[in-house]
């Protein structure tokens, strides 16, 4: 079907059949010209306006009949056309006039295919690179995310190329601003901000090179980058010790038996220079202050999450573990509890400071009734049996209950 503009009359062709009322004919006579149809046979509207049957019956030169629809023959409007010599090339030249060049739609897919695998090309290169980021590349083609994110072939080839510079220049060693990262690798200081598609993207990707857990929201985040060594926030991710060695501040607080914060900032830019063979790790900084009003300098070393594992607790637990220490935890005994734990362990070896399901049992044993067990189940890899143990006896056991059990094995 040759769909090229041919010679019409345009003066007579917009009067004759580029009427309001005959809109709807031409878009019907249109979409079949995108579909490959002919144009021949009726086509029908229903619940016309007198317009419509005005602009129908001015056409045709007759009434195209009464009824509730109206129905009007293509090739009927063909011959008019033609023989009018407002369009000698018929039904279809005009409807090009009138409306601009058609472009099948089977051909438009396919071309619409072929932008697609084109702008998957970056991603593609990038997984022959990194193999690691094969079944990633994969998902990010199977699922849409590359389509949701951009809309169109040419954004996401852009934000595809874009992404795959991130990921050859990651993990960095030692670590570095975000920002500035950014600023050199991207040419914005903002090109990796938070919901940026980039951001989404390049997240996904980190998640796929270095397993960390999706944790969500902006502390999901800061750990995903910082696995890489991208330092989101430097200042606001703390972890606590006690008794830690190797930087002159933590010397002269160990020295003096007092909890040290430290940064994230302080952790990737000076790291402590020695690793106890053994380190205890609590959740609450309840456990931590008690060591230290009983012990002080005198107390095994002892670093607390303060909940969730921060950016900064974890670059501290690699840097000891990559160092040869070794570490014993304990959190709560509820279901939050048991996720910190698990997510720890996803990250770090550890194995449990008085954190099985027998110490659980003790635990309720020994002491007066805790607060009902409340939350969605979760799992415990390190002992199987203790979600079971948790289920049976219904109740929570918070580190503060069995402080002194913990404070007499850090003396």
């Amino acid at each position: 079907m040759d769909l090229t503009p041919a010679t019409v009359d345009d003066i007579r062709l917009r009067r004759l059949l580029g009427a309001p009322g005959l809109r709807w004919l031409v878009e019907r006579a249109r979409r079949r010209l995108e579909r490959g149809q002919p144009l021949t046979g009726p086509v029908a509207l229903t619940s016309p306006t007198e317009d419509q049957r005005v602009a129908a019956e001015r056409l045709l030169g007759r009434a195209p009949g009464g009824g509730r629809s109206l129905s009007v023959r293509l090739d009927a409007v063909d011959d008019v056309l033609r023989r009018s010599g407002v369009s000698p090339a018929g039904l279809a030249a005009a409807v090009v006039a009138l409306t601009g060049p058609v472009t099948l739609l089977g051909d438009a897919r396919a071309e619409e295919q072929r932008a697609w695998t084109r702008a998957y090309a970056p991603l593609d290169a990038l997984a022959d690179e990194v193999p690691a980021l094969q079944g990633w590349a994969e998902r990010v083609r199977n699922d849409g995310l590359a389509r949701r994110l951009a809309g169109t072939p040419d954004a996401a080839a852009d934000l595809l190329g874009r992404a795959a510079t991130v990921m050859r220049a990651l993990p960095l060693e030692p670590p570095v601003s975000l920002p500035s990262f950014a600023s050199r690798l991207l040419g914005s200081a903002h090109a990796l901000d938070d919901g940026t598609p980039l951001c989404t993207l390049a997240l996904s990707g980190i998640r796929a090179l270095t397993g960390v857990p999706d944790a969500g929201g902006a502390q999901g985040r800061r750990e995903a980058w910082a696995s890489v060594g991208l330092l989101r926030d430097e200042l606001s991710s703390t972890v606590l010790a006690l008794n830690l060695r190797g930087t002159p501040a933590l010397d002269w607080m160990a020295d003096a038996g007092e909890p040290a914060v430290l940064t994230l900032r302080q952790l990737t830019r000076c790291p402590p220079s020695s690793a106890p063979p053994v380190v205890r790790i609590c959740e609450n900084p309840a456990v931590l202050a008690a060591a230290a009003d009983t012990y002080g300098t005198r107390c095994a070393p002892l670093v607390c999450l303060q909940g969730q594992p921060s950016a900064a607790a974890l670059v501290l637990l690699n840097h000891l573990h990559t160092h040869g220490s070794r570490f014993q935890y304990h959190g709560d005994f509820d279901w939050g509890g048991l996720r910190i734990a698990a997510a720890l362990l996803r990250r770090v070896p550890w194995s449990p400071w008085r954190y099985t399901a027998d110490d659980y049992r003790a635990a309720v044993d020994t002491r007066p009734a805790g607060p009902p067990l409340t939350g969605v189940r979760a799992e415990a890899p390190w002992d199987p049996g203790l979600p079971d143990a948790l289920q049976e006896a219904g109740v929570r056991v918070e580190e503060e209950a069995v402080l002194d059990d913990l404070l007499a094995d850090l003396g």
